[in-house]
């Protein structure tokens, strides 16, 4: 897909692996509407990007309402009349143990990082194939392949979203709409996905660990984060992604060795991978 005056709409937009999409995205001549629910963080990703040149607007939006994720679409059309990327990018998560994981953060987590892309698919789907032209992409996760402890729920989404957009995937290229699709699997990015979502979270009660082991367990998935890679090298990945109209993104090559790990012990004993 040639990217240069195309208009793009990211979830999830104002920090993080959003942000790195934006920028590359920028740098290759795309508009941007940027779209979160932390409204100053919003505000200082589009000063950033407009200071740069870049031709772009924020939008507060709320991924798990149908509405709101509407009110972005109509948003972007009202300022550039068209919506030509999507990317399904906002996402939360928190380390717990999933035999302790609350109700209602199951809900919360469940809602955005899975009923969000549907809305996303549901809302923005329909303006591409009318305007004969799109790509929809969706953050999924390594967690979207293979399911390690203490992220329950974030695993549960995360592998429903990778279903969604295989699925899309086959049913666009099935009746040969001009549309495409793909789906992101990173592993370990620099962002501060535990942290913010610690703070947004519905129930307001911390992460309950039943031993020391469990607790730092936890810690160090946040650890993890801080040691990988810089968001802007996944944006980077991403519009290569969308420019060649990839499926399968992957920001580690390590991704492709544990899933055939996890194969190998399935045809082995049907166990997962120690590994």
């Amino acid at each position: 897909m040639e990217t240069n005056g195309r208009v793009a709409v990211i979830t999830g937009g104002a920090s993080g692996i959003g942000l790195g999409m934006a920028r590359a995205f920028a740098a290759s001549g795309m508009r941007l509407v940027l779209a979160d629910l932390d409204e100053a963080m919003l505000d200082t990703s589009i000063a950033e990007l407009t200071a740069q040149g870049a031709d772009a607007i924020g939008q507060v939006c709320d991924v798990s309402q149908l509405e709101s994720v509407e009110a972005l679409a109509q948003a972007a059309l009202d300022r550039f009349g068209a919506v030509h990327v999507l990317c399904n990018n906002a996402g939360v998560g928190i380390p717990t143990p999933t035999h302790n994981i609350r109700l209602e953060d199951w809900r919360w987590i469940i809602d955005v990082d899975l009923w969000g892309p549907i809305y996303g698919v549901k809302t923005f789907l329909p303006l591409m194939e009318e305007q004969g032209e799109g790509h929809i992409n969706t953050t999924a996760s390594v967690a979207g392949l293979i399911g390690g402890g203490f992220m329950g729920a974030y695993n549960v989404a995360k592998h429903g979203a990778v279903a969604l957009m295989t699925t899309l995937e086959r049913d666009l290229r099935g009746r040969k709409s001009q549309v495409h699709a793909s789906v992101l699997c990173p592993g370990p990015i620099n962002t501060n996905i535990s942290r913010h979502s610690v703070t947004y979270r519905p129930s307001g009660v911390s992460p309950k660990a039943n031993s020391d082991a469990e607790g730092r367990a936890g810690a160090n998935v946040q650890a993890a984060l801080d040691q990988g890679m810089d968001p802007d090298e996944v944006g980077r990945i991403v519009l290569d992604g969308i420019r060649d109209d990839r499926f399968w993104l992957f920001t580690h090559t390590w991704t492709t060795k544990l899933l055939t790990r996890q194969l190998d012990a399935l045809a082995a004993d049907g166990s997962l991978s120690k590994t």
